[in-house]
């Protein structure tokens, strides 16, 4: 079984920062492309930010040149620093990981798993 354990939210002004961090634990042979994601109330979940095993990244227009996405692949974490925030950034965020498990013959089957979310409240 593969958990993720986020930490790292709260409240912080307008223009504040906030780093979340994500660690993946468990049985798995990899882990691919990770992630973050939120969710506003009323809204859909949306992607953040996202980050291949090679470190390749990817911003959501909203966040870009705010947020930095990272990740330390010995470790399996994630991080987002957050900087720059804005109330509607407001949002639970999710950490996401595309993870491979080893099965018979030599396949690796992925998955991707969630974390339980964390909160980041960002007051004007």
């Amino acid at each position: 079984q593969v958990q993720l354990v986020e930490s790292g939210g709260g409240l912080v002004q307008a223009g504040g920062s906030l780093r979340l961090s994500c660690a993946a634990s468990g049985s798995f042979f990899s882990v691919n492309e990770m992630g973050w994601y939120r969710q506003a109330p009323g809204k859909q979940r949306e992607v953040v930010a996202s980050i291949t095993s090679g470190s390749v990244t990817n911003y959501a227009d909203s966040v870009k040149g705010r947020f930095t996405i990272s990740r330390d692949n010995a470790k399996n974490t994630v991080n987002l620093q957050m900087n720059t925030l804005k109330p509607e950034d407001t949002a639970v965020y999710y950490c996401a990981a595309e993870v491979g498990a080893a099965r018979p013959m030599g396949v690796i089957l992925t998955s991707l798993y969630w974390g339980q979310g964390t909160q980041v409240t960002v007051s004007s």
